[in-house]
């Protein structure tokens, strides 16, 4: 196995060009979207450089694979655990299988079975320009079925794993899906009858596909009247093996001239946004756009870390929802494009259903050491949790060892943030061999070249907890429409706090936007520096270039009011110029830096009018108490600011809020309560959050007056979690439902004459 990244210098300024040819033109009004899933989006060319023909040549992801398969056919593409073993009695994970005894498929594997799927799909009545529907998580048959639809001429639109069966029957239908394919029994048993709720819109479906259960024969089940067969992936691979045995030499082989048809610029992938408030929409990506997007990034990668410079293997693990953007771009298009375009190739190893769930993610990364890891901001402050929890329980000699290497490491870090001379400490050395390179191989993680978070916000302070193991997170920011990152950090250009550089081809600005047209703008000036937060320097982050979005899917089947209204929301997305408007406030330094300062729907409207960002003084309060998992303030348009406030739970990982049993470092602030339900009546508890809460409000940078201070709070008895509808499958807070859900409670501290009041039902 390759492992480690290559050494990089410091660059002082980020490496952004401001030659226009680079950049595409945009000239005349557009307009620069469609909300049509057969139209075609014309690659959005510059003359030179990145986002140039020359530099990356439109091509389809089908194309592509096929030249991997092609160059490198024997390298191993694709890994998994079969049978994947159960959950064991005490509910704990049984141990992971050893490298060797993991299913594999190599890349001309990958290649012909795609293709053999798609024959499948075509056979069961899949078109092209269809929509193939996949719900379950990530597995091998997930990837094929991927691909297998842009061979059969049609787009893959995926569904979170945690989606409700309403959600699920919603998007199976928006997306015109002709194919479902669906990993469990239990799935398709909650599916048909969310599905007879649609109606007429449902006609389309032709036929179910299982891969993670064997159905009975001859199954069927109904969708509006009429029997849908339910196959199981043998058969469907049969199916498809039958339909290219029946190709002759003199007869035209149908799947041939489906992929004859699909163009760089038609839709490959439909990702529906995991929104906070409203029906998901679905975003269409182009072959052309997420093709661009890989070799971007990856050429950025592999000039600043090395990653895929070497004919060597490169890992990822893939647990995070396929049908999520950054899941998309990372383990379906990054590992054949990478594998097609580079002297290295990427093996794609799967999580376990269960790993994210049950805390046994380490056991999967401890196999598959990946090279390229993306953890959402989640993922990696349960993993900090952990290890501070270790660090802490050390005594004596080992305790101080441990925190002599980590405060190397973190002055090594910091020595390698942009602008800095890159000099390693005295004794670096010695610490990262001894001690840091160890942790980092317990984690799995000692072979990262390209660590990264994205999807949510993160805290500075995890950031720097991990640098001080060696381990550099890069940040990288995006939306599902702009193909995922429009900015990214390298080790090269990395900041804590910044959400790096606009990527190579792509502009990004900060606009000051008129509120009655998206369209009329005026661009911010430079920050000097990230620690100027002015408001003339603040404005909303927009972007444009070649990986931005065709536009958002507006469903015939629906009614033309739900087109109409599809293709309202697109133009108010994308402006005339071309810019897409993300929402998000931020500003850009004069070295080129991107940071983030709020999200527009989330200010807070203080009571004199002032624009109160919530995420600074929300983390800085969760920096200042280990035990607080997370802060919700509230405060819009309200005489002051109160908080919702969770406290580390065991079990709660997002999708489901935990028991009442105290985790990690909640079990340091008071070691004789065990229990949320004790802390909520603790006066330890109760004066170290009041402690953090005050600590944000007397600092200057995160409360600069008296209308950001938060002046009460609440320590709830759960967590949030997807399970109740207060996250978003990528993790971020549903602020108003959270609001409107605890509405009572929001109302008692809004009563009450404490600065702490007590939950109650």
């Amino acid at each position: 196995m390759g492992c480690g990244p290559s050494q990089a210098r410091v660059l002082s300024q980020a490496p952004i060009s401001s030659n226009p040819d680079e950049f595409f033109p945009y000239q005349g009004s557009g307009p620069w979207h469609t909300s049509r899933a057969d139209s075609v989006m014309q690659p959005r060319l510059a003359k030179s450089g990145p986002a140039s023909s020359e530099d990356c040549p439109p091509v389809t992801l089908q194309e592509l694979l096929k030249k991997a398969a092609e160059e490198k056919g024997d390298k191993l593409a694709l890994k998994v655990e079969r049978p994947c073993p159960s959950l064991g009695s005490d509910g704990g994970a049984p141990p992971a299988f050893p490298d060797e005894e993991w299913k594999a498929w190599t890349y001309r594997e990958y290649y012909d079975e795609s293709r053999q799927a798609a024959r499948g799909f075509m056979k069961l009545g899949f078109e092209a320009f269809d929509t193939l529907a996949i719900w379950g998580f990530n597995t091998p048959e997930w990837l094929l079925s991927a691909l297998a639809a842009g061979f059969a001429g049609g787009k893959v639109g995926g569904l979170y794993p945690t989606d409700t069966p309403e959600t699920a029957a919603f998007k199976i239908v928006h997306s015109g899906a002709s194919v479902v394919v669906i990993e469990d029994k239990a799935k398709l048993e909650r599916l048909i009858p969310a599905l007879a709720q649609r109606g007429e819109a449902t006609t389309r479906i032709k036929a179910f596909v299982a891969y993670g259960f064997e159905p009975e024969a001859q199954q069927s089940v109904e969708v509006k009247g009429s029997a849908k067969p339910v196959l199981s992936w043998s058969q469907l691979m049969t199916m498809g093996k039958e339909a290219k045995d029946s190709v002759t030499e003199s007869s035209a082989d149908p799947l041939e001239l489906r992929l004859k048809a699909v163009e760089p610029g038609h839709c490959a992938v439909l990702v529906y946004t995991s929104g906070t408030t409203g029906e998901p929409k679905a975003v269409m990506l182009s072959h052309d756009c997420m093709v661009f997007e890989t070799r971007t990034v990856l050429n950025l990668a592999r000039a600043h870390m090395g990653l895929c410079a070497q004919a060597e293997q490169e890992r990822v693990l893939s647990y995070l929802p396929l049908s999520h953007v950054a899941g998309a771009m990372v383990d379906i298009c990054f590992p054949f494009v990478a594998t097609a375009t580079t002297p290295a190739w990427v093996t794609i190893y799967c999580a376990r259903p269960y790993d994210l769930k049950v805390g046994s993610l380490g056991d999967r990364l401890r196999i598959a050491r990946p090279t390229i890891f993306l953890g959402v901001p989640l993922v990696w402050e349960k993993v900090a949790d952990k290890l501070r929890a270790i660090g802490a329980a050390n005594s004596g000699l080992k305790k101080k060892l441990g925190n002599w290497a980590k405060s190397k490491g973190l002055k090594n870090s910091k020595a390698r943030l942009m602008g800095g001379d890159g000099a390693a400490p005295f004794a670096y050395g010695l610490a990262n061999k001894v001690i840091l390179s160890k942790v980092k191989a317990k984690l799995g993680l000692d072979c990262v070249k390209f660590g990264a978070t994205g999807a949510a916000p993160i805290r500075v302070d995890t950031l720097q907890y991990f640098g001080s193991l060696g381990i550099t997170i890069n940040e990288v920011y995006g939306m599902s429409e702009s193909c995922a990152a429009c900015t990214v950090s390298t080790d090269q250009a990395h900041l804590w706090g910044s959400c790096g550089f606009q990527l190579p081809g792509v502009e990004v600005k900060a606009f000051k936007v008129d509120p009655a047209d998206i369209s009329k703008k005026e661009e911010c000036p430079r920050a000097p520096s990230m620690d100027d937060l002015g408001e003339e320097y603040q404005g909303e982050l927009c972007f444009r270039g070649r990986s931005i979005m065709m536009g958002y899917l507006g469903q015939p089947d629906l009614g033309a009011d739900h087109v109409r209204e599809i293709e309202r929301k697109t133009a108010e997305t994308i402006d005339t110029e071309g810019w897409l408007h993300s929402g998000d406030k931020g500003m850009i330094t004069k070295h080129g830096m991107v940071k983030i300062t709020g999200r527009y729907k989330e200010l807070i409207i203080g009571a004199g009018g002032e624009n109160i960002a919530p995420v600074p003084i929300e983390d800085h309060i969760k920096a200042c108490c280990d035990g607080v998992n997370e802060v919700m303030m509230i405060g819009d348009k309200r005489k002051y600011n109160v908080a919702l406030i969770t406290l580390k739970a065991v079990g709660a990982n997002g999708e489901t809020p935990g028991t009442d049993q105290l985790d990690a470092g909640a079990r340091r602030i008071n070691p004789n309560v065990s229990k949320i339900s004790e802390a909520l009546r603790d006066d330890v508890w109760i004066q170290e959050v009041t402690a953090a809460v005050k600590s944000a409000n007397e600092n200057g940078k995160v409360c600069p007056n008296n209308a950001f201070k938060i002046q009460k709070f609440m320590i709830l008895p759960t967590n949030f979690s997807e399970e109740q509808g207060f996250l978003t499958p990528t993790k971020k807070l549903k602020r108003p439902i959270v609001e409107n859900a605890f509405k009572k409670q929001i109302d008692m501290m809004y009563s009450s004459s404490e600065t702490y009041v007590r939950y109650e039902d």
